[in-house]
């Protein structure tokens, strides 16, 4: 069986998140689709600042407990995934497929990572 991700292993994630989530829109096709553009450089905006907050060893200020990190991770996904239907772009098929991709990506990221912090002597 498959071991959860390390720290390590899920600060690789968030830094993959980022740059896939700005290109969606040109990767799928609905650059044209303002309201799904603006919502992808959210997610990946609040993606970007959780992970620069966060006490883990790729984390720039680490002041956001990594277990806080996980479930805005969470969080993010749920609204990636919800996104089509509570923004009105569900008819969208590129936009909802993306976002529902989105979406499993953070929330496999933040349900199968160890949440285990960072030690003090490392922060």
């Amino acid at each position: 069986m498959n071991q959860p991700l390390s720290r390590q292993q899920h600060g690789f994630t968030d830094y993959t998140y980022l740059p896939l989530t700005l290109a969606m829109p040109k990767l799928a096709g609905f650059e044209h689709d303002k309201k799904a553009v603006a919502l992808t450089q959210v997610l990946a905006g609040n993606v970007g600042l959780s992970s620069l907050f966060t006490r883990a060893e790729w984390g720039g200020f680490k002041k956001m407990p990594f277990k806080a990190h996980l479930a805005l991770d969470v969080a993010n996904g749920v609204l990636a995934a919800g996104a089509p239907w509570l923004f009105g772009f569900a008819r969208n098929r590129r936009a909802r497929n993306a976002f529902l991709f989105l979406g499993a990506f953070g929330l496999l990221a933040g349900l199968l990572t160890r949440p285990e912090e960072m030690p003090a002597s490392r922060q």
